[in-house]
């Protein structure tokens, strides 16, 4: 008797499939071919991807090659289009156009590069703040020094990357000031500092023994 019902319950299951078959087949299929279609079009955007990122790649070492070989104009341009474009490669682009410019002699073009990288919100606090310091550095010989300090202050806080160069920099802006005694301090301050590169701790143990006469 078990035989019969297993057969009659396999039965009424198969019947009910086909019934379900019957009245979404269309839809089973469309669904099926909307799937494929999205997992073809996202296996199709990521060789895109892989696909633009070489071409980046390739752009970026070519206007590296023409930066090494002095072609630094065509370079330049280079760079920055690969800047705009954004991304990883946009970003190094970025920082290449302006040590160009400065390498050429125009530090407020240069300054302003950097101003623009430190205010992509999309970037690395980190990445930011190099992009500040380097402006710093490059307009700190015609800018206001005060505003230079200003600008430098949240480097200094302990535990940024660029603490002991941005107290290097303070340390120079306050000089330029006329504020030798701030300086000298600031130098102590950095020779001291046993985070500090070594060649940055020595330089500011000359200049602190140098203000001191």
């Amino acid at each position: 008797m078990s035989d019969i019902f297993r057969e009659i319950e396999e039965e009424l299951r198969r019947d009910n499939l086909l019934k379900l078959w019957a009245r979404y087949r269309w839809y089973i299929v469309g669904v099926v071919g909307v799937a494929l279609l999205i997992a073809g079009g996202i296996v199709a955007w990521r060789d895109y991807q892989v696909s633009q990122r070489r071409a980046e790649a390739a752009r970026y070492a070519g206007a590296q090659s023409l930066a090494r070989t002095g072609k630094e104009a065509d370079a330049a341009k280079l760079f920055a289009g690969l800047a705009q474009a954004g991304g990883g490669y946009g970003v190094l682009a970025a920082f290449e156009q302006a040590e160009l410019m400065a390498r050429s002699g125009d530090r407020n073009g240069a300054a302003q590069a950097y101003d623009r990288i430190a205010a992509s919100s999309e970037l690395d606090r980190e990445l930011r703040d190099l992009a500040t310091l380097l402006s710093v550095m490059q307009g700190l010989p015609d800018q206001d020094p005060k505003a230079a300090i200003d600008r430098l202050q949240p480097l200094l806080a302990q535990g940024n990357s660029w603490h002991a160069t941005a107290l290097e920099l303070t340390a120079a802006a306050k000089l330029k000031a006329g504020d030798r005694g701030g300086a000298a301090e600031v130098y102590k301050q950095l020779a001291d500092d046993t985070s500090a590169p070594q060649q940055l701790r020595a330089r500011a143990a000359e200049m602190t023994a140098a203000l001191a006469h």
